[in-house]
């Protein structure tokens, strides 16, 4: 077994504490940055669903004016029409005034029939200007509920971090070495992680002839209590192998490494019948000492 290394002393508190405010200011600052970039987005969406809206309001527009144009043409031709057969009445035989009479008349339900399709394509137009403008609201309420769905989304994952943290707890490791946060369960853990001042691990260490590999180290699980909550373990660093024996659930297990200056740490937090389960943590910095 090699000699247990020196350690550097231990951090100031205040420094910690001035790392965790720094660390929760980052995050809410990047939760503000998404939301701008979330409504950013809303907005622009609205934008495109408007100019849809008036693109197709005109094109229908167009479209209603070309239609009505001709059919008032084709009213005013047969309107001519009709005018030129009663003049011709006044002129004719009998049975010419007859023929008048009835072309007069066939001319006269053909104006009505026009008439009629144009109101029928008035109404129609109509309709579609309605119904394009009620799916242009219900566009643009499906983005205001998204709006109001990212900003509460947001509230609440700032709150839940903001409480998780609050509820961490900080501890001396079996170094004596001041540790940072400890995390206790997954919830915690996931905190952790978004504070992103370490590396986390995570492992399930059995019983086995063979170390098993954790980040850049290994760990041999030599022996589990389930019910004292205590294990041993043999931990592998730069080809040099240091026993953890009898440790608690939730104690910082701390050993250096060449490529650091702060200790690494692991934390159980379950054990159970030649298993053990926990992560292991590592600094950002890989400096050499």
């Amino acid at each position: 077994m090699s000699p247990t290394p020196s350690y550097a002393p231990e951090p100031q508190r205040s420094g910690l504490v001035v790392a965790l405010v720094a660390a929760a200011i980052i995050v809410l600052v990047a939760a503000n940055i998404y939301l701008y970039v979330q409504i950013d987005r809303v907005r622009t969406d609205m934008a495109k669903v408007k100019d849809s809206l008036m693109t197709e309001i005109s094109n229908l527009r167009d479209a209603s004016s070309v239609t009505t144009n001709s059919q008032v043409r084709r009213l005013e031709t047969l309107k001519e029409e009709l005018a030129a057969a009663q003049a011709a009445q006044r002129t004719m035989s009998s049975q010419a005034k007859q023929e008048a009479i009835a072309r007069a008349e066939q001319i006269g339900r053909q104006i009505e029939a026009e008439q009629a399709k144009v109101q029928q394509q008035v109404s129609s137009d109509i309709n579609e200007v309605k119904q394009s403008a009620t799916a242009a609201n219900a566009k643009i309420a499906d983005v205001s509920t998204d709006v109001g769905g990212v900003k509460t989304q947001v509230a609440n994952t700032q709150s839940e971090l903001q409480k998780t943290i609050a509820e961490l707890k900080s501890t001396k490791g079996d170094l004596g070495v001041q540790s940072g946060l400890i995390a206790t369960n997954a919830q915690e853990l996931a905190a952790l992680k978004r504070l992103g001042e370490r590396n986390y691990f995570e492992f399930k260490v059995g019983k086995a002839k063979t170390a098993q590999r954790v980040g850049d180290i290994t760990l041999k699980l030599k022996s589990a209590d389930p019910k004292r909550n205590k294990y041993t373990v043999e931990v592998s660093a730069d080809d040099k192998i240091t026993e953890k024996k009898d440790k608690s659930i939730n104690e910082p297990v701390q050993f250096y490494t060449s490529k650091a200056k702060q200790p690494y740490e692991i934390v159980v937090n379950q054990v159970q019948k030649d298993m053990i389960i926990g992560y292991l943590t590592t600094p950002k910095e890989q400096n050499t000492r």
